[in-house]
């Protein structure tokens, strides 16, 4: 007859965490945000006021799935290859059809989105290649951006009498981008060994 298992033999094999599997919360979250970028293009190109109120809507519900897949992530240690990967695409393709989407509507300039997307592309490909060796943490001036290129997007998408504001915030927006931008590529040459 067997009894119950007893311990592992190995302590020290018994006391470390397990590995976050694939199927978890925060990845689940990376790709809802994914699945959630065509949608947001579709209603953004619709025109009229409620299709642009439906896609303000869908992106924050969107933006908002950013910060929670990095929360949970940290606190409940669901930190996977994948999400190292798909969170970073899913925030680019967010964005980036925004920034896009606008352009091809004549709303926003394209040298703005090329500036934007060249950085964020340039630093999202170097991230990729530093995260094998070490992890760079987003700094305070990248989350910064981050929220200074969502309100920026926001004021474009929303209609009403925005005018003044839109340029306004997105200048402050590009400016912060390129700062930051240059700021990475210095933290990740002192990283490399």
């Amino acid at each position: 007859m067997s009894g119950p298992p007893g311990p592992p033999s190995d302590p020290a094999a018994a006391a470390a965490p397990a590995a976050a599997g694939l199927l978890n919360a925060a990845n689940a979250l990376t790709v809802l945000r994914l699945i959630m970028v065509p949608f947001f293009v579709v209603f953004l190109v619709m025109g009229g006021d409620g299709w642009r109120v439906a896609a303000f809507a869908l992106f924050v519900v969107a933006s908002v799935t950013d910060l929670l897949d990095g929360r949970l992530a940290r606190q409940r240690g669901l930190i996977t290859d994948f999400g190292k990967i798909a969170d970073p695409v899913a925030d680019k393709a967010l964005t980036g059809s925004a920034f896009i989407t606008l352009s091809v509507l004549g709303e926003l300039s394209w040298w703005v989105t090329a500036v934007i997307l060249v950085r964020e592309l340039g630093i999202t490909a170097l991230r990729l290649i530093v995260i094998r060796r070490n992890v760079i943490p987003a700094s305070r001036g990248g989350k910064l951006k981050t929220l200074l290129q969502v309100v920026a997007i926001s004021l474009y998408i929303l209609p009403g009498p925005l005018g003044a504001a839109r340029p306004v915030v997105m200048a402050v927006a590009v400016a912060v981008t390129l700062v930051t931008g240059a700021q990475y590529v210095v933290r990740a040459r002192a990283a490399a060994p």
